[in-house]
């Protein structure tokens, strides 16, 4: 009788658990609790996401954070933003240290296959940097030459692939790669346009080519999953309506992207 007694005691307090467990908490949820919207950005991508002369990260991608948390919350300051790498940035959303990756992101189906993407809200191309007095004017010329790319970027996957015979040399961050092009360690860098023409628009020793060699969609990065879907469907709201009424065209000539 005893045993059946503990048993029972048992079973009950089981189904009790199991019925006052919260397993209904999407990310949605979560960062509705929590009060702020968390999001990984980068802090070397000028204009998209850099850090201005007091520290503060401003940008393209932390105005877009901004908006996304109006609508979540009513208020532009209720996001925390996260500096993330091209090399780290995935790992920083898969271990939940932000909520949403807007960083200079493309669309590929690798990337497809380990996050969810939102609509792009930006469409970027790679293109070439060299120094100001090079000879080189075309892709084709780098193989045999030392190329520079950032861990992590489609500039990285594109040189593995085209150019067999360059000798890349790798960083984590743009801005350590364009220092080093300055200084000579290399012939040419890879990288999305409106990154490179944010670090040479102030600096004439380096030159960009004006041949695009890709279309690179950018857009925000989620974790793959169910928890995802309303957090990204709130930001495809907000990034269709910013189109629609043409304010994101506004945020881009703010930017001097557009």
């Amino acid at each position: 009788m005893f045993k059946k007694l503990i048993c029972t005691l048992l079973l009950v307090t089981l189904f009790t658990c199991a019925c006052g467990k919260d397993n209904s908490q999407d990310d949605l949820d979560v960062i509705t609790k929590r009060g702020r919207l968390i999001v990984g950005v980068r802090s070397d991508a000028k204009p998209f996401g850099y850090k201005d002369i007091t520290g503060k990260l401003q940008g393209y991608d932390v105005d877009l954070g901004r908006k996304i948390a109006k609508e979540i919350f009513s208020t532009e300051d209720a996001v925390e933003f996260v500096p993330v790498t091209a090399s780290n940035r995935i790992s920083m959303l898969s271990t939940k240290k932000v909520d949403m990756l807007i960083a200079t992101m493309s669309i590929t189906d690798q990337r497809q296959l380990v996050v969810d993407f939102s609509v792009p809200y930006y469409v970027a191309g790679q293109a070439i940097a060299v120094p100001a007095k090079s000879d080189i004017t075309s892709l084709r010329q780098l193989n045999g030459r030392q190329v520079i790319i950032i861990y992590g970027s489609t500039g990285e996957m594109s040189v593995r692939m085209n150019l067999p015979e360059a000798s890349i040399i790798g960083y984590k961050t743009y801005i350590d790669g364009f220092n080093a092009l300055k200084s000579g360690k290399a012939d040419a860098m890879i990288a999305d346009d409106t990154v490179l023409y944010g670090l040479t628009m102030e600096d004439s020793s380096i030159k960009m080519l004006p041949k695009r060699y890709s279309k690179e969609p950018y857009a925000v990065a989620f974790r793959r999953g169910e928890d995802s879907d309303r957090l990204k469907a709130k930001t495809n709201y907000v990034i269709n309506l910013l189109t629609r009424t043409g304010k994101l065209s506004q945020m881009q000539r703010k930017w001097d992207i557009k």
